[in-house]
């Protein structure tokens, strides 16, 4: 049985990405041989702003050195907006720095962002138009639909819940995400995103919203895991996470952007096939704050 240490690069208010990420691997252990530890290192936000999210991402660089000392196997790097916010295409950008700075640490890990991430699990899911949900204010709401509009992906309809403090977006109550996405023009969409945002919960409600909506739901989060696992070399699944982790796209990586571009520290190991039907029903420890 192989160990993984996951690296997690958070914003100093975030407090879901720590739990969602876990959830989704701890989940998969019950199926697969696998064991995962977590190690955090945080930049300063507390309000989702350009000028906080600005001088947050500036300290990212510090937090790829801090858990490279830690020998992590890959690096999740969790805000969405910051990356997004920087400009078109910048997580390759902010990827591959990252990357570096763990390489001139002598402890080279792949890394993974979040908003790089929503890109390739909705390519691995042949979703080319689809319907999201954000906490952001509208201006933010906007830059994360051209973000993805330049990665060939059409938003049909997108809902900002304009909320400014990143305390009270963990807040949110993720039981009424289904019905916010349901009020979306999603008729002509590929998948739905029920919150592009890792600090906005929504495990306990994905499952819901794919029943009611008919068809591949994902998150910011559940796209993150996915990522983290192939980066890892592993199969990509997760028990009651929705259709991108159900075990079809396990072996997937995204089409825009082909295999990892760095190893993982350790060899992986050999691990079996998912399910092919594994247990339904949201997380029981998906997080409800």
């Amino acid at each position: 049985m192989t160990t993984y240490r996951i690296g997690q690069i958070v914003p100093s208010s975030n407090v879901t990405m720590e739990t969602e990420v876990p959830a989704l691997l701890r989940a998969r252990e019950t199926v697969a041989p696998e064991r995962f530890t977590f190690h955090s290192s945080r930049m300063r936000m507390t309000k989702v702003t350009p000028e906080q999210l600005r001088a947050m991402d500036a300290d990212s660089d510090r937090c790829a050195l801090e858990l490279s000392d830690a020998r992590v196997d890959v690096l999740g790097y969790a805000c969405l907006v910051a990356v997004m916010s920087t400009g078109p295409g910048y997580h390759r950008e902010s990827e591959q720095r990252l990357h570096r700075r763990t390489v001139e640490n002598g402890a080279p890990a792949p890394v993974v962002t979040s908003a790089g991430a929503l890109v390739a699990g909705l390519h691995v899911l042949g979703a080319k138009k689809v319907a999201l949900v954000a906490p952001y204010l509208l201006p933010l709401a906007r830059t994360v639909v051209d973000y993805l509009a330049h990665e060939g992906i059409t938003v049909t309809d997108h809902a900002a819940l304009e909320i400014p403090d990143n305390l009270a977006v963990a807040a949110h109550d993720p039981a009424r995400l289904p019905g916010i996405a349901a009020r979306l023009a999603h008729a002509e969409a590929d998948a739905v995103v029920l919150s592009a945002c890792v600090q906005m919960p929504s495990l306990a409600a994905v499952e819901e919203a794919e029943q009611q909506l008919g068809k591949p739901v994902v998150s910011a989060a559940i796209c993150t895991v996915h990522q983290l696992l192939r980066a890892l070399g592993l199969p990509a699944f997760a028990p009651g996470a929705g259709s991108l982790l159900s075990g079809a796209y396990a072996e997937s990586t995204s089409p825009a952007h082909g295999a990892p571009a760095a190893p993982p520290s350790r060899p992986p190991a050999t691990v079996p096939q998912p399910p092919t039907a594994p247990p339904s029903g949201p997380l029981g420890c998906a997080p409800t704050v």
